[in-house]
């Protein structure tokens, strides 16, 4: 299956829903509509007291079927979930294959 069948195959949730499992609140958001929005600097200073890990996932190379730096963060963040951490994913700007394109 594509990327894109799967992320036309996928139910969406509102931003402010996963916002609120993290414990932040619609006015600690920017909303870009229903699914997106940034995070406001006032919610960093809320948690800041709070112990946290930040993962960058950067500059690594694709396999021959595509799987990058987002198939790499999605993995890490649902194997993490599964062992019983709390984790959050957050993506920039996920990749579009050539075939979406053509």
């Amino acid at each position: 299956m594509e990327d894109i069948e799967i992320a036309r195959n996928t139910k969406l949730q509102k931003i402010t829903e996963i916002a609120k499992k993290i414990g932040i609140e619609e006015d600690d958001l920017e909303l870009y509509g229903k699914y997106k929005a940034k995070i406001l600097p006032q919610a960093i200073k809320k948690v800041k007291d709070k112990k946290g890990k930040l993962i960058l996932v950067t500059a690594i190379n694709p396999t021959p079927l595509g799987e990058g730096k987002t198939t790499m963060a999605i993995g890490l963040a649902d194997g993490l979930r599964k062992i019983g951490k709390n984790s959050v994913l957050a993506l920039r700007e996920p990749s579009l294959r050539s075939s979406v394109w053509n």
